[in-house]
C-alpha cells in the first residue's frame, strides 16, 4: 500500500472556481429561456480538479492557487484540506472575487457548456510563483493550464525546469502558446478541440489527431496526448509511432471534469513510474468511470474505487 511518505509528489500551479451547475432537458438556443430540472454548486477550476484527483488516487498533492476573500474562496481551502492536499501556498486576493465556472449540462446527451470567470485566478502572479519554488521543486512533476495568466504558467515551469522537474501542460481554455513555454513542456495534453484551435488541423479523425500532435509536438513537447472524448486518447512520444488507448463505452450522465480526471489520473500514475501508455490507460479509465456520476469533483473516483484500474 502506498504511504504519504513515498507517494508520487505532484504540484499544481493554476486555478480553482466554483461550478454553478444548471440541469435542464436541452441546451438553450441564443435568446432562449428554458427551465432547468436541477441546480447546485460544486467545487471546480481545471487545476483545483486535477489536484482533487490525483489526490484520490494517492497522490502528495500541493497546489500554488489563489481565490477571493469571500465564502466561495473559503470553501475551496477547506475543500483541499479535506482531500489532504498541502495548502502552504494557496492565496487570498484581497481585491478580486474567487473564480465561478456557470455549468449547463444537457441530461439526455450529458455534453455541457461551460463560461469561465476568472476572478482571483487572473491575480495570480510570476512573483506568487516564485515564492512558492519549494512546492514546485520538491514535486515529480507539476500540472498548468490555461485559466492563471500565461507569464504565471510560463514561470512555473521555468521553477520546475531550473530543478529537473517534469512538466505537463494542459492547454485549456485554448490560447496562444509562447514559444518558450511549448519548449519547457515535456507533456503537452489538449483535448481535439483545444488541439485544433491550437494548430489549425482538424481532428475528426485518427490521421488528423496524428497530424495535429505532431504539430504541436514540433513546438518542443516531447509528448503529446491528444484526449479524443468518448473514443479515448491518441498519443505520441518522439519519433515512436503514434499510438490509440480506446476508451470503454459507457452511457455518460455527465461529462463534465472528465478531461480534468484524465489529467490528473495520468498525473498520478506517471508520477508514481508507470510507463507512458500504462499511463495513458489509466488516465482514460478513470475519466471514462467518472461520467458515470453528476458534477466535477464529486464524479471523481477514490482510489479504493478503482483499484481494477490501478492494478
Amino acid at each position: 500500500m502506498t504511504t504519504q511518505q513515498d507517494a508520487p509528489r505532484i504540484c499544481m500551479v493554476g486555478s480553482c472556481n466554483i461550478d454553478l451547475i444548471a440541469r435542464t432537458p436541452r441546451l438553450p438556443g441564443p435568446g432562449e429561456t428554458i427551465i432547468g430540472t436541477k441546480f447546485q454548486m460544486g467545487f471546480g477550476g481545471k487545476g483545483a480538479n486535477q489536484a482533487v484527483m490525483a489526490a484520490r488516487l494517492g497522490a502528495k498533492v500541493s497546489v500554488v492557487a489563489k481565490v477571493g476573500r469571500d465564502i466561495f474562496g473559503e470553501n475551496t481551502l477547506k475543500n483541499f484540506q479535506e482531500q489532504g492536499i498541502d495548502t502552504t501556498y494557496f492565496l487570498f486576493d484581497e481585491e478580486r472575487f474567487s473564480g465561478v465556472a456557470p455549468i449547463w449540462v444537457d441530461e439526455g446527451s450529458g455534453q455541457n457548456t461551460i463560461i469561465i470567470v476568472p476572478g482571483a485566478n487572473d491575480g495570480l502572479s510570476p512573483a506568487d510563483v516564485r515564492s512558492a519554488a519549494p512546492a514546485i521543486q520538491q514535486a515529480q512533476l507539476v500540472i498548468c493550464q490555461l485559466e492563471v495568466p500565461v507569464e504565471t504558467t510560463l514561470e512555473a515551469f521555468r521553477v520546475a525546469k531550473e530543478a529537473n522537474v517534469m512538466t505537463i501542460l494542459n492547454p485549456a481554455p485554448a490560447a496562444p502558446l509562447p514559444d518558450e513555454l511549448l519548449a519547457l513542456t515535456d507533456l503537452c495534453a489538449p483535448n481535439e478541440i483545444e488541439a485544433e484551435m491550437l494548430t489549425g488541423v482538424k481532428t475528426d479523425s485518427v490521421e488528423g489527431a496524428e497530424k495535429a500532435a505532431r504539430a504541436l509536438q514540433a513546438r518542443g513537447p516531447r509528448t503529446v496526448i491528444l484526449t479524443l472524448g468518448e473514443r479515448g486518447a491518441l498519443y505520441v512520444e518522439g519519433d515512436a509511432p503514434a499510438q490509440f488507448c480506446a476508451a470503454e463505452k459507457v452511457q455518460a450522465v455527465d461529462s463534465t471534469g472528465a478531461g480534468d480526471a484524465f489529467v490528473g489520473s495520468l498525473a498520478y500514475a506517471l508520477a508514481a513510474g508507470r510507463p507512458l501508455g500504462d499511463s495513458v490507460r489509466v488516465g482514460c479509465a478513470v475519466a471514462t468511470r467518472s461520467v458515470l456520476k453528476t458534477g466535477t469533483q464529486t464524479s471523481f473516483p477514490y482510489r479504493q474505487e478503482v483499484g481494477d484500474i490501478l492494478g
